[in-house]
Parts: C-alpha cells; sequence; structure tokens
C-alpha cells in the first residue's frame, strides 16, 4: 500500500515541501485547492513538479464547481505534461472554496455528468458542451499517459458514481477498518453493477494521522481535520441512523455545531466536542507501534494507497514534523515492503 499525504505548504516553500516529501519516501503529496485558503493549486502544483522527479501530484481536492470541466482537464493534463506522467486529477463536489464564495456542493447527478465531461475530454474525445464540439486541441501534442481521476467519496451515491466514472477512488469515511471494508465493498458492488471489472479500480483512502510518542499530543494534533472529515459524514441527505455508532454520534454533533470559520483548526470549539475516543477511532495516533497495526489493517483489506491528513493546519510545528518522519522511517518501508 503506497502511503502519500495532503497538506498545505507554508507559503513561498512548496517546492521545497515537495522535495522534502519525495526525499522522505513517500509516494504522493496532495496540494489543497481553495483559492480563499491557499495559494491557486494548479500553480503550486507545478512548483512541485519541478522539484521532484518521483513524487505523484495533485489537486486535494479540486471541485465540479469553481472550475469549468476544460479548465480543468486542461490543468491536469498540463501538470501530467511538466511532471512526466506523475499527476492525478483528485476531485470532490466542494467544500471550503465552494463556500467561501457563497455557493454550494454540487448535486450528485451535475457531479457525474461534470466527471463524465473531465474523463471525455482526458481520453482525446470530443464532448458535447451546449451544442458545441469542444475537445482539448492542443492534446495532440502531449504525448503522456491519461490522467487518472480519483474521486473523493463519503457518501453512498457518491461513491457509486465514481464506481461508475473514475479510475480512482478515496474514501473519506475515517479509518476504523470495520467501516471502511463496508465502504470498500459498496464501491467493488457498484463498479460490478455498473459492468465494469471492481479490480481495474484503485482503492484508497483519506487516512487523519499524527504518528507521535505523546497520544494526547497526537490527539490534538489531529482533532481539527478529523472533526472536518467526519463532517463529510454530515453533509445534508446523508442518513446518518446508516452510520456506525462512533461516526453517528460525531456527524450528529458536527451538523449541528461545525464552524466553518474554523475550518480544518484543532483549536475550534467544534473540535474540542470530539470525544478522545471517537479520535482514537477514526483517526490513527500515538507512536509507531501503537499506529502500525491500524494502517496494517487498511492494507489487508485490499487498498492500494492512503492520503494522510497528517494533522490541522494549527498544530505544533514541531509535532507535525516529527509526525512526518516517524510516518516515513517507521510506516511507509513496512507497508512498501
Amino acid at each position: 500500500m503506497e502511503i502519500g499525504v495532503i497538506l498545505f505548504p507554508p507559503l513561498g516553500k512548496t517546492a521545497q515541501t515537495a522535495e522534502m516529501i519525495e526525499g522522505l519516501g513517500l509516494a504522493s503529496m496532495l496540494l489543497p485547492d481553495s483559492q480563499n485558503l491557499a495559494p491557486e493549486v494548479w500553480g503550486q502544483l507545478m512548483l512541485a513538479a519541478a522539484a521532484t522527479s518521483k513524487l505523484q501530484l495533485g489537486p486535494g481536492v479540486t471541485n465540479s464547481v469553481t472550475r469549468d470541466a476544460a479548465v480543468t482537464a486542461s490543468a491536469a493534463l498540463s501538470l501530467q505534461m511538466q511532471s512526466g506522467g506523475r499527476a492525478v486529477l483528485a476531485i470532490g463536489r466542494g467544500d471550503s472554496s465552494v463556500q467561501r464564495i457563497g455557493k454550494h456542493q454540487d448535486p450528485v447527478a451535475s457531479f457525474e455528468r461534470y466527471l463524465q465531461v473531465v474523463q471525455g475530454y482526458l481520453s482525446g474525445e470530443a464532448v458535447d458542451r451546449d451544442g458545441v464540439e469542444s475537445r482539448l486541441e492542443w492534446m495532440r501534442h502531449a504525448k503522456v499517459p491519461k490522467v487518472p481521476v480519483e474521486v473523493a467519496a463519503t457518501g453512498r451515491r457518491v461513491i457509486e458514481v465514481a464506481a461508475r466514472r473514475a479510475d480512482r477512488i478515496c474514501f473519506a469515511v475515517g479509518a476504523h477498518p470495520d467501516h471502511v471494508a463496508e465502504v470498500l465493498e459498496h464501491a467493488r458492488s457498484a463498479a460490478r453493477a455498473a459492468g465494469r471489472d471492481p479490480n481495474s479500480l484503485r482503492y484508497g483512502a483519506f487516512v487523519n494521522a499524527v504518528i507521535h510518542p505523546d497520544i494526547d499530543a497526537g490527539r490534538k494534533g489531529v482533532r481539527g481535520t478529523a472533526a472536518t472529515f467526519a463532517r463529510f459524514s454530515a453533509f445534508k441527505g446523508s442518513k446518518l441512523d446508516q452510520l456506525p455508532a462512533p461516526l453517528r454520534d460525531a456527524a450528529r454533533y458536527l451538523r449541528a455545531h461545525y464552524d466553518m470559520r474554523e475550518h480544518t483548526r484543532a483549536g475550534a470549539a467544534h473540535a474540542a466536542g470530539l470525544s478522545d475516543d471517537f479520535v482514537d477511532w477514526f483517526a490513527i495516533v500515538g507512536p509507531a507501534e501503537r499506529a502500525l497495526p491500524r494502517f496494517r489493517q487498511l492494507a489487508a483489506l485490499g487498498l492500494d494507497f492512503c492520503r494522510v491528513v497528517p494533522g490541522s493546519i494549527d498544530m505544533p510545528r514541531d509535532i507535525a514534523a516529527a509526525s512526518l518522519v516517524n510516518l516515513a522511517n517507521d510506516i511507509v518501508p513496512v507497508l512498501r515492503g
């Protein structure tokens, strides 16, 4: 199982951060596409591509609301060329990038249509855009493999869309192996129902993790993004009663209390309202000997990759740095082997 990260690099340090992540032996680095909270993602990814030679790169994640499908496909193909085939187009229905401009998540049906159009562009096809035959005309000069489309999925309907339209699915449901196993089987069943071979897709999971000898420090560090990712199970239309009890209770709480002004912050009041037991259930925290069995359980499910979310945006820098080093030294080599 490959291990990568999704993170906010320090401003002006994207190239250096990418070099560091590659040097640590991690497989991928995704950068947030949230225009009000971080610099323009595709420009930052180009800087990362120029500074590395092996690292897979992509947005973590872009969305189907703020960018036209042709713009997204052209940007992803540009990154694929610049990186020599290391791009991945990770995409969802929108979160902070959408909220910060007064819009809402893309409806599921609209999101599926967007994926179809993006896949058409990236496959070199002409797509119908309001009666106009549209294609990436410069693509004939791009001698690179097709960019894989990876959908960030939480709810059952989005998982089904991903199983029909994506090349990869990355589950945003936490790190408890029983729950991940359940959604993984649902994705495989949805692929079969769509006439696809489930083994033709790659499967992964977003994992909130702080690998640190001080368990309490790890919990504090991861709490903000654990709240963010748990909240995805609380979006409008989600059937909370179908969730595992720990996630059901947390999602119900976050639906009522999540404050987008404190998005991803460990110090947020809504994050403080999550119990230590839930954080331990949903995320992976503590020293390597405590964390490694959790990662091994995910690998045993048949996941191809994990996108580690290494703590919250306001966690202490020394804990964040130590966690990355511990992840690289104590977790990655075992899972790679």
